[in-house]
């Protein structure tokens, strides 16, 4: 475990603990927030009262929940991102021609996180939205981007988030995982065999630049469809092509 840190504030701790439960519940009142983070519900209705006041926060009869605001904190943030017009081109491309769900993603805090999502014609709904934050030995996006990490780096990711057992086909090691991660960079492309979500399966490869991992690109699709030769060369060439587009136009724009 990482070593805790004794300078945080913990009342600045406790409002993101607020916005995170109020994130996953959609809307809470005092009782059921204090229930959720664990603190007494004066302490809770101080907190919501707060970000209410704030504008962090509405508040529909008893009923907290995040404001509009996050729209605009949020289209801010995408800005900031470098090169996002050409990963939308080349993933909605990418598609559009494998007629799968394609996704983007980097990595922030020892999590994967998920830029941008389309469907092709026979893409299927997941579990992952924009935003959406993912533990990287399970999906194939992480599993790309971890390969070409340092050691050290991946350890300090096992250290923080460890290796929770999603399926039965997770990685279930330190051990393990390393080993994946070695064939994972010697092919140049990652497979997710089920290992999030049994019956889905993942290809992703990165996109590195100037030696630094930017991301990765993926396509999932339900795991009828993505096996044999279109699992192991059809889908990895478009994705790895598409993942070398994004690299080279996000060099020379």
């Amino acid at each position: 475990m990482p070593k805790k840190d004794t300078n945080l504030l913990n009342s600045v701790g406790l409002a993101c603990d607020v916005l995170d439960a109020l994130c996953e519940l959609g809307s809470a009142g005092v009782t059921e927030l204090a229930d959720e983070i664990g603190c007494s519900k004066s302490t809770a209705h101080r907190q919501l009262r707060t970000l209410h006041s704030k504008e962090y926060l509405i508040k529909n009869g008893g009923q907290y929940q995040l404001g509009l605001k996050y729209i605009d904190m949020a289209t801010r943030v995408r800005g900031q991102i470098d090169n996002y017009d050409v990963i939308r081109k080349e993933i909605e491309s990418l598609a559009e021609e494998t007629g799968e769900t394609a996704q983007f993603a980097t990595k922030e805090h020892g999590w994967v996180v998920y830029l941008y999502k389309t469907y092709g014609k026979n893409g299927v709904q997941t579990s992952s939205n924009v935003g959406t934050r993912e533990y990287f030995h399970s999906t194939s996006l992480g599993k790309v981007m971890m390969a070409y990490m340092s050691n050290d780096r991946v350890g300090k990711i096992i250290d923080r988030h460890g290796l929770p057992v999603k399926t039965e086909n997770t990685v279930p090691d330190r051990e393990s995982l390393l080993e994946d991660l070695k064939k994972i960079r010697d092919r140049g492309y990652a497979i997710d065999d089920e290992e999030n979500v049994i019956g889905l399966r993942c290809v992703a490869a990165p996109v590195i630049q100037d030696n630094r991992i930017m991301g990765a690109v993926s396509v999932s699709g339900p795991s009828r469809r993505m096996k044999g030769d279109r699992l192991n060369q059809e889908i990895p060439n478009v994705v790895t092509r598409t993942a070398n587009i994004i690299e080279l136009n996000s060099k020379f724009s």
